[in-house]
Protein backbone atom coordinates (compact mmCIF):
# COMPACT_ATOMS: atom_id res chain seq x y z
CA UNK A 1 0.00 0.00 0.00
CA UNK A 2 2.64 2.14 0.50
CA UNK A 3 4.52 1.92 -2.56
CA UNK A 4 0.85 2.45 -4.26
CA UNK A 5 1.03 6.11 -2.12
CA UNK A 6 4.43 6.86 -3.49
CA UNK A 7 3.50 6.29 -6.85
CA UNK A 8 0.61 8.53 -6.52
CA UNK A 9 2.22 11.04 -4.50
CA UNK A 10 5.06 11.00 -7.35
CA UNK A 11 2.27 11.52 -10.08
CA UNK A 12 0.88 14.43 -8.18
CA UNK A 13 4.47 16.61 -8.32
CA UNK A 14 5.12 15.30 -12.20
CA UNK A 15 1.81 16.20 -13.71
CA UNK A 16 1.70 19.86 -14.41
CA UNK A 17 -1.28 22.21 -13.10
CA UNK A 18 -3.11 22.33 -16.39
CA UNK A 19 -3.87 18.78 -15.54
CA UNK A 20 -6.99 19.86 -13.63
CA UNK A 21 -10.02 20.77 -14.97
CA UNK A 22 -9.87 24.59 -16.24
CA UNK A 23 -13.07 26.46 -14.13
CA UNK A 24 -15.18 28.92 -16.79
CA UNK A 25 -18.40 30.37 -16.63
CA UNK A 26 -20.92 31.44 -19.15
CA UNK A 27 -24.10 33.18 -19.28
CA UNK A 28 -26.57 31.50 -21.04
CA UNK A 29 -26.59 27.82 -21.47
CA UNK A 30 -26.26 27.66 -25.18
CA UNK A 31 -22.61 29.29 -24.63
CA UNK A 32 -22.20 26.39 -22.26
CA UNK A 33 -23.06 23.48 -25.80
CA UNK A 34 -20.40 25.85 -27.59
CA UNK A 35 -17.57 25.99 -24.71
CA UNK A 36 -17.93 22.72 -24.03
CA UNK A 37 -17.38 21.13 -27.74
CA UNK A 38 -13.96 23.02 -27.87
CA UNK A 39 -12.72 22.72 -24.67
CA UNK A 40 -13.99 19.17 -23.92
CA UNK A 41 -13.27 17.43 -20.93
CA UNK A 42 -10.58 19.60 -20.06
CA UNK A 43 -13.00 22.27 -18.34
CA UNK A 44 -15.73 22.61 -15.73
CA UNK A 45 -18.45 24.87 -17.30
CA UNK A 46 -20.93 26.75 -14.94
CA UNK A 47 -23.69 28.58 -16.47
CA UNK A 48 -24.28 32.11 -14.70
CA UNK A 49 -28.26 32.25 -15.95
CA UNK A 50 -30.07 28.49 -15.21
CA UNK A 51 -33.09 27.03 -17.15
CA UNK A 52 -36.17 29.11 -17.08
CA UNK A 53 -34.24 32.04 -15.73
CA UNK A 54 -34.12 35.55 -18.00
CA UNK A 55 -30.96 36.69 -18.82
CA UNK A 56 -32.45 40.27 -18.74
CA UNK A 57 -33.00 40.07 -15.38
CA UNK A 58 -31.33 37.93 -13.71
CA UNK A 59 -29.41 38.45 -10.61
CA UNK A 60 -26.56 35.88 -10.03
CA UNK A 61 -27.05 34.02 -6.69
CA UNK A 62 -24.34 33.58 -3.53
CA UNK A 63 -23.13 30.23 -4.31
CA UNK A 64 -22.37 31.49 -8.21
CA UNK A 65 -20.37 34.29 -7.06
CA UNK A 66 -18.45 31.81 -4.58
CA UNK A 67 -17.82 29.64 -7.70
CA UNK A 68 -16.72 33.04 -9.47
CA UNK A 69 -13.99 33.35 -7.42
CA UNK A 70 -12.14 29.81 -8.62
CA UNK A 71 -12.64 30.74 -12.37
CA UNK A 72 -10.36 31.32 -14.67
CA UNK A 73 -12.24 32.62 -17.86
CA UNK A 74 -15.67 34.29 -18.06
CA UNK A 75 -16.96 34.47 -21.53
CA UNK A 76 -19.62 37.17 -21.76
CA UNK A 77 -22.27 37.38 -25.07
CA UNK A 78 -23.97 41.08 -24.18
CA UNK A 79 -26.81 39.93 -22.76
CA UNK A 80 -28.56 42.54 -20.57
CA UNK A 81 -27.95 41.43 -17.24
CA UNK A 82 -23.91 41.39 -17.93
CA UNK A 83 -24.15 45.09 -17.87
CA UNK A 84 -25.66 45.50 -14.44
CA UNK A 85 -23.09 42.72 -12.81
CA UNK A 86 -20.07 42.69 -14.77
CA UNK A 87 -18.20 44.62 -12.69
CA UNK A 88 -18.95 42.80 -9.55
CA UNK A 89 -18.59 40.00 -11.02
CA UNK A 90 -14.83 40.77 -11.63
CA UNK A 91 -14.58 42.38 -8.09
CA UNK A 92 -14.67 39.03 -6.73
CA UNK A 93 -11.99 37.42 -8.78
CA UNK A 94 -8.97 39.88 -9.26
CA UNK A 95 -7.69 37.02 -11.60
CA UNK A 96 -11.03 36.41 -13.36
CA UNK A 97 -10.51 37.35 -17.32
CA UNK A 98 -13.49 38.57 -19.01
CA UNK A 99 -13.77 37.40 -22.41
CA UNK A 100 -16.28 38.82 -25.11
CA UNK A 101 -17.39 36.15 -27.43
CA UNK A 102 -19.65 38.66 -28.93
CA UNK A 103 -15.97 41.00 -29.86
CA UNK A 104 -16.45 40.85 -33.81
CA UNK A 105 -20.09 40.18 -34.32
CA UNK A 106 -21.88 42.75 -36.09
CA UNK A 107 -25.15 42.98 -34.02
CA UNK A 108 -28.48 43.93 -35.55
CA UNK A 109 -30.74 46.46 -33.86
CA UNK A 110 -33.60 44.75 -31.88
CA UNK A 111 -36.89 44.61 -33.85
CA UNK A 112 -38.29 47.93 -34.11
CA UNK A 113 -41.61 49.06 -33.21
CA UNK A 114 -43.76 51.12 -35.55
CA UNK A 115 -46.23 53.46 -35.05
CA UNK A 116 -48.41 56.39 -36.91
CA UNK A 117 -47.85 59.50 -34.73
CA UNK A 118 -49.79 62.59 -34.97
CA UNK A 119 -48.89 63.87 -37.52
CA UNK A 120 -49.72 61.20 -40.06
CA UNK A 121 -45.95 59.93 -40.20
CA UNK A 122 -45.02 56.41 -39.45
CA UNK A 123 -42.47 56.88 -36.14
CA UNK A 124 -39.93 53.89 -35.96
CA UNK A 125 -37.61 53.45 -32.65
CA UNK A 126 -34.93 50.84 -32.07
CA UNK A 127 -33.81 49.49 -28.51
CA UNK A 128 -30.62 49.09 -28.39
CA UNK A 129 -28.30 45.78 -29.88
CA UNK A 130 -29.72 42.48 -30.41
CA UNK A 131 -27.91 40.70 -27.85
CA UNK A 132 -29.29 36.79 -29.66
CA UNK A 133 -26.21 36.33 -31.49
CA UNK A 134 -26.00 32.97 -30.60
CA UNK A 135 -28.83 31.74 -32.56
CA UNK A 136 -27.07 32.25 -35.78
CA UNK A 137 -24.76 29.73 -36.93
CA UNK A 138 -22.81 31.58 -39.00
CA UNK A 139 -22.31 34.24 -36.06
CA UNK A 140 -21.13 31.02 -34.01
CA UNK A 141 -18.69 30.48 -35.63
CA UNK A 142 -17.39 33.94 -34.94
CA UNK A 143 -17.73 33.09 -31.22
CA UNK A 144 -16.00 29.52 -31.80
CA UNK A 145 -13.05 31.42 -32.65
CA UNK A 146 -13.06 34.01 -29.60
CA UNK A 147 -13.59 31.05 -27.39
CA UNK A 148 -10.79 29.11 -29.36
CA UNK A 149 -8.17 31.79 -28.61
CA UNK A 150 -9.21 32.58 -25.01
CA UNK A 151 -8.65 28.96 -23.96
CA UNK A 152 -5.42 28.59 -25.61
CA UNK A 153 -4.01 31.53 -24.22
CA UNK A 154 -5.35 30.71 -20.99
CA UNK A 155 -4.31 26.60 -20.75
CA UNK A 156 -1.30 26.81 -23.55
CA UNK A 157 -0.58 23.46 -22.41
CA UNK A 158 -3.56 21.87 -24.26
CA UNK A 159 -3.54 24.09 -27.07
CA UNK A 160 -3.59 21.61 -29.79
CA UNK A 161 -6.47 19.87 -28.37
CA UNK A 162 -8.47 22.97 -28.21
CA UNK A 163 -7.59 23.53 -32.09
CA UNK A 164 -8.45 20.25 -32.83
CA UNK A 165 -11.54 20.67 -31.07
CA UNK A 166 -12.27 23.94 -32.76
CA UNK A 167 -11.65 22.30 -36.46
CA UNK A 168 -14.50 19.54 -35.13
CA UNK A 169 -16.83 21.95 -33.95
CA UNK A 170 -16.37 24.38 -37.13
CA UNK A 171 -17.23 21.47 -39.60
CA UNK A 172 -20.40 20.48 -37.58
CA UNK A 173 -21.54 24.02 -37.48
CA UNK A 174 -21.25 24.83 -41.33
CA UNK A 175 -22.74 21.30 -41.46
CA UNK A 176 -25.46 22.62 -39.92
CA UNK A 177 -25.95 25.70 -41.34
CA UNK A 178 -26.39 23.52 -44.60
CA UNK A 179 -28.60 21.84 -43.33
CA UNK A 180 -31.20 24.65 -42.00
CA UNK A 181 -30.69 26.41 -45.47
CA UNK A 182 -31.91 23.05 -47.42
CA UNK A 183 -35.06 22.66 -44.84
CA UNK A 184 -36.31 26.14 -45.09
CA UNK A 185 -35.27 26.49 -48.59
CA UNK A 186 -39.08 25.36 -49.00
CA UNK A 187 -40.35 28.33 -47.01
CA UNK A 188 -40.46 31.77 -49.78
CA UNK A 189 -38.25 34.42 -49.39
CA UNK A 190 -39.68 37.09 -46.72
CA UNK A 191 -41.28 34.50 -45.21
CA UNK A 192 -42.98 36.01 -41.79
CA UNK A 193 -43.76 34.12 -38.51
CA UNK A 194 -44.87 36.05 -35.20
CA UNK A 195 -43.18 35.54 -31.98
CA UNK A 196 -43.51 37.37 -28.35
CA UNK A 197 -40.27 38.67 -27.92
CA UNK A 198 -37.90 39.38 -30.74
CA UNK A 199 -35.13 36.64 -30.24
CA UNK A 200 -34.93 35.22 -33.41
CA UNK A 201 -33.88 38.06 -35.92
CA UNK A 202 -30.41 36.62 -36.41
CA UNK A 203 -31.93 33.20 -37.45
CA UNK A 204 -34.48 35.47 -39.44
CA UNK A 205 -31.36 37.11 -41.60
CA UNK A 206 -29.61 34.04 -41.85
CA UNK A 207 -32.49 32.04 -43.60
CA UNK A 208 -34.63 34.66 -45.76
CA UNK A 209 -37.34 35.21 -42.94
CA UNK A 210 -38.78 37.94 -41.18
CA UNK A 211 -39.67 38.06 -37.59
CA UNK A 212 -43.01 40.03 -36.15
CA UNK A 213 -42.41 40.39 -32.44
CA UNK A 214 -45.32 40.78 -30.34
CA UNK A 215 -43.69 42.79 -27.36
CA UNK A 216 -43.73 46.28 -27.84
CA UNK A 217 -40.82 48.47 -26.88
CA UNK A 218 -40.03 45.52 -23.68
CA UNK A 219 -43.68 45.06 -22.75
CA UNK A 220 -47.34 43.59 -23.21
CA UNK A 221 -49.00 45.73 -26.12
CA UNK A 222 -51.54 47.90 -25.48
CA UNK A 223 -55.24 47.45 -26.30
CA UNK A 224 -54.84 49.45 -29.51
CA UNK A 225 -51.28 47.53 -30.71
CA UNK A 226 -52.47 44.28 -29.74
CA UNK A 227 -55.69 45.24 -31.81
CA UNK A 228 -52.78 46.23 -35.04
CA UNK A 229 -51.12 42.65 -34.40
CA UNK A 230 -54.14 40.64 -35.17
CA UNK A 231 -55.31 42.36 -38.32
CA UNK A 232 -51.37 41.95 -39.24
CA UNK A 233 -51.80 38.15 -38.07
CA UNK A 234 -54.96 37.29 -40.10
CA UNK A 235 -53.32 39.70 -43.04
CA UNK A 236 -50.17 37.23 -43.09
CA UNK A 237 -52.54 34.12 -42.37
CA UNK A 238 -50.28 33.11 -39.42
CA UNK A 239 -51.17 29.99 -38.30
CA UNK A 240 -48.90 29.61 -34.93
CA UNK A 241 -47.76 32.56 -32.27
CA UNK A 242 -43.90 31.41 -30.61
CA UNK A 243 -43.78 32.47 -27.31
CA UNK A 244 -40.84 31.51 -25.16
CA UNK A 245 -40.72 29.98 -21.50
CA UNK A 246 -38.68 32.82 -19.97
CA UNK A 247 -41.66 35.30 -20.79
CA UNK A 248 -45.45 35.31 -19.89
CA UNK A 249 -47.95 34.01 -22.97
CA UNK A 250 -50.99 35.87 -21.63
CA UNK A 251 -50.80 38.14 -24.58
CA UNK A 252 -49.76 35.91 -27.45
CA UNK A 253 -52.70 33.67 -26.48
CA UNK A 254 -55.00 36.26 -26.33
CA UNK A 255 -53.58 37.26 -29.52
CA UNK A 256 -53.96 33.84 -30.76
CA UNK A 257 -57.01 33.33 -29.98
CA UNK A 258 -58.54 36.35 -32.09
CA UNK A 259 -56.52 35.50 -34.98
CA UNK A 260 -57.13 31.71 -35.01
CA UNK A 261 -53.80 30.63 -34.52
CA UNK A 262 -51.85 28.03 -32.18
CA UNK A 263 -49.23 29.24 -29.70
CA UNK A 264 -46.18 27.21 -29.46
CA UNK A 265 -43.18 27.14 -27.49
CA UNK A 266 -39.33 28.01 -29.11
CA UNK A 267 -37.20 28.41 -26.79
CA UNK A 268 -34.34 30.10 -27.56
CA UNK A 269 -31.66 29.15 -24.19
CA UNK A 270 -32.34 25.84 -24.98
CA UNK A 271 -28.72 23.68 -24.22
CA UNK A 272 -29.12 21.21 -26.56
CA UNK A 273 -28.28 24.18 -29.30
CA UNK A 274 -28.05 22.20 -32.44
CA UNK A 275 -31.02 20.60 -32.24
CA UNK A 276 -33.27 22.97 -30.83
CA UNK A 277 -32.17 25.06 -34.15
CA UNK A 278 -33.49 21.77 -36.04
CA UNK A 279 -36.70 21.85 -33.94
CA UNK A 280 -37.26 25.50 -34.47
CA UNK A 281 -36.61 25.38 -38.64
CA UNK A 282 -39.21 22.48 -37.86
CA UNK A 283 -41.55 24.17 -36.24
CA UNK A 284 -41.25 27.30 -38.89
CA UNK A 285 -41.62 24.74 -41.53
CA UNK A 286 -44.93 23.52 -40.33
CA UNK A 287 -46.26 26.95 -39.35
CA UNK A 288 -46.46 27.79 -42.68
CA UNK A 289 -48.26 24.77 -44.37
CA UNK A 290 -50.48 26.20 -41.61
CA UNK A 291 -51.19 29.12 -43.63
CA UNK A 292 -54.79 29.17 -45.84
Amino acid sequence: MSGILTVIALLAVVLPASADPLSVFVSVLPQKFFVEAIGGPSLTVHVMVPPGASPATYEPKPQQMVELSGAALYFSIGVPFEKAWMKRLSSANASLKIVATDEGTEKRAMAAHHHDGDDGHDHHHDHGLDPHIWLSPRSVLTQGRVILRALVAADPERASLYRENYRRFAASVVALDLELMERLSVLPEGTPFMVFHPSWGYFADDYGLEQLPIEVEGKEPKAGELTALVERAKAEKIGVIFVQPQFSRKAAEALARSAGAAVEILDPLAEDWDENLRRVAEALVVSASRRQ
